[in-house]
Formats: C-alpha cells, structure tokens, sequence
C-alpha cells in the first residue's frame, strides 16, 4: 500500500523519521534460551528497534509488542527497506500511535519494539540455519510460545540495562504479550496497555488457526517443513491469510467495502473468482506470501494457540493477576469477533474484582479486529487519557 494522508512523511515534525533496525546476540551456548516446552535454544538474534531518547532515570521506557504477522518495524521509515519492498512507501504498523506528540510521545517516552522468537523478520525462527545441520531449522525448530517471548524481551532490556517499563502495550497477539509480561515481572512495570486482546483465545479462534496451519502443511511444497531449497508452499499460506484476513474484518466492513459487487457487468456463470471480496482476498493472499515464512505461520498461530493468562491462577483471572500492581487499559472493539468486547470486558471485571487499577473502553468501530490498526485517532486518545492520569496520580 501507498503512502497515503493517513501517515507522516519522514520529514514531518510528528514522525520519527527514517530509522534503522538493530540485531543482537541474546543466547548462545554459553547462555542458551530455556523454553517452556523443556528445549535449550542457541544461538538467538533478535531485531529491535528503537525511537526516542532514554532518560537518565531510565523509567521512561514503553515497550512495544507486535501482532501476528508484524515485526519490530513499528514507528517510522525504514532506511534500507530496499532489502524488504514491502516496507517501502509506508511507515511502521503502529506509525500513528508512535512519535513526537502522538499517544506513545517519543519526545517523552524512549520506545522499544523487538521482532519474536520464530519470527522471519531478523529474529531467530525455522528459517533459520540451525548450527547442528548448517540447514534451516524448518519443523525441527522447537515450538515457541508467549512466555519464552518475553523472556527473550527481558534479555533485551537487561542487554540495554533498562531495569523499568513504564508502559508494555501491544493489540491482538501483541496484546497477550503485554498480559504475560504484567503475568512474569510484575516488578517491572507500571502500566499495561491490552488492545484488541483477552486473556486467551476462543474455541472458535483456535479452529481458525487450526484451519490455516492445515492449508499450509497439506500444500504439495510444504515437504515437511522442508521447503528452504526448492519451491515454498505459497498456496496453502496464501489460503491461510485468506481465511486470517476474513477473521480480521466485521461483517459490516465487507458490506461496506465489497458487497455483492462482482467484477464484470454480470455473473459468467464459470467456476471463476468474480466478486469484488474475492478479489480482496486474492491479493491479500499474494501480498502475504512475497513476505512472510509459512514455517513462521505455523508457529506463531501456535504460540497463539497455547496462551492462556487465566492458566497462572488455576484458570481465575483473578489469582493469576493477584500480584500484579501494574494500571491496567483494556480496549475492545465493537465489531471484533476475534477478540469480542464481551471476552475483554469479562476479563476487566475479573480484573477489578481483583482490586487491579483497571480502565476499559468499547471503542465503536465497523472495522472488525483490524480496528486496532486502523482507529489509530481514537485508541489514540484513549491511550494519551490512560498515561497522562497515571502521571497525575503517580
């Protein structure tokens, strides 16, 4: 997509400007990564970028987490996008939430954004080239989840010997992030921001992703895994983000958008895609699979899968937040159904009867769970609200 009216030049006073991504070494044989699921992973480089200045106290930090399909790109222009064309044109995912005098000021706050373990965007993932086989991992990468995320989040910050977070924020995916880092070091930060995210996800939710790691795995080239040298399985990701993308979007935004519109001036009465909305998902697909691992896909749906905040309390929220002093925002959407407001807002209920320091918002919005990508003027204002009482009340 086109840079657009939506978005602040790299030369615009309200944007960080043209920014470069940094890589570090965060485990190696020495000091391997202990995961949940039991293995030792080494070695592990991370992607992360940053935006803004640390303060001498070093409590000005706010931590960013990305969603699904995102990456540490959060806030400005890329300065070597050449080396991936999807970034050219168009800031940072979260570019109208970060930078001077937007909701996360980088004139005030010192921004972090990092790129998660099993990710293909510079952080260690299947694609990879394990040090045992001098081949990339593929499936022999160990599954990964939110935890070890965070753990892996709390290395970087002790590289950069940050000891404080004032904010972790994050919506979808990124969202759990934001919980499980409240869940592990509660010491560590003061607010939580959770958009578009509840403490885990729906039956239904699982069933999707189910679905798109089936689409992938039963693709010809998918080969176990096993795809690195040869062709990779583009259809079956291509059919997953499909089937993502129509989880992403209200029903009301596809009304809007595409309708019964068909291409032609009528049907062809051929098996052929020719309304408007298969269209849409066609070239999502296509988009989707010039830039992303499907090995990743696999992973981090499954990362997804797995998370459940309630699971530290014996399936009470309210025992798994027990000890939690950090201010909580919870922000829903009116018309997502991936993460539906009556999901959040239950969880902000438990989280009150916890005596949390808990603010929640249903921002009315037609765009599905997209929203928290999209009603960047209005999550904005909320955010700004949530950060400036804080500073009041202390």
């Amino acid at each position: 997509m086109s840079h657009d009216d939506r978005y602040d030049g790299p030369d615009s006073p309200n944007s960080v400007g043209w920014v470069r991504a940094e890589d570090v070494r965060l485990a190696d044989e020495d000091d391997p990564l202990r995961l949940k699921c039991g293995q030792e992973l080494f070695p592990v480089d991370v992607e992360y970028e940053t935006y803004g200045e640390l303060n001498q106290a070093k409590d000005n930090v706010v931590l960013i987490c990305h969603a699904l399909s995102g990456d540490a790109h959060a806030a400005g222009w890329d300065s070597e996008a050449d080396k991936r064309p999807w970034r050219k044109d168009r800031p940072g995912w979260w570019d109208g939430m970060i930078g001077p005098g937007k909701a996360y000021d980088t004139d005030e706050y010192f921004v972090i954004c990092s790129n998660v373990l099993g990710s293909c965007y510079g952080t260690t993932g299947p694609s990879s080239v394990d040090p045992d086989t001098g081949e990339p991992y593929g499936l022999d990468f160990p599954v990964v989840t939110v935890e070890d995320w965070v753990r892996l989040e709390r290395r970087l910050l002790d590289h950069l010997e940050i000891d404080d977070i004032h904010t972790v924020s994050g919506g979808s995916l990124g969202g759990a992030q934001a919980m499980e880092w409240a869940l592990t070091y509660p010491e560590m930060v003061k607010n939580v921001h959770i958009v578009g995210a509840s403490d885990k996800l729906s039956a239904q939710g699982l069933a999707f992703n189910a679905v798109s790691r089936y689409a992938i795995m039963s693709d010809p080239r998918f080969n176990e895994g096993d795809y690195y040298r040869g062709e990779h399985p583009a259809d079956g990701l291509s059919v997953a983000r499909r089937l993502a993308h129509i989880t992403y979007l209200s029903d009301k935004a596809m009304e809007k958008k595409f309708g019964r519109m068909l291409k032609g001036e009528g049907p062809s009465y051929k098996i052929v895609p020719e309304f408007e909305v298969e269209s849409y998902l066609d070239y999502q697909g296509s988009k989707f699979v010039s830039r992303f691992d499907a090995n990743s896909y696999i992973y981090i749906t499954k990362a997804m899968d797995y998370y459940d905040a309630s699971s530290k309390g014996g399936g009470d929220i309210k025992e798994a937040f027990q000890d939690c002093p950090c201010r909580f925002l919870l922000v829903s959407f009116s018309t997502d159904w991936l993460y539906d407001s009556s999901q959040i807002r239950a969880m902000g209920k438990e989280l009150m009867l916890a005596y949390k320091d808990v603010s929640y918002i249903d921002i009315p919005s037609d765009a599905g769970h997209d929203a928290f990508l999209i009603e960047i003027d209005k999550l904005g204002e909320v955010v700004k609200a949530h950060l400036q009482a804080g500073d009041i009340h202390g």
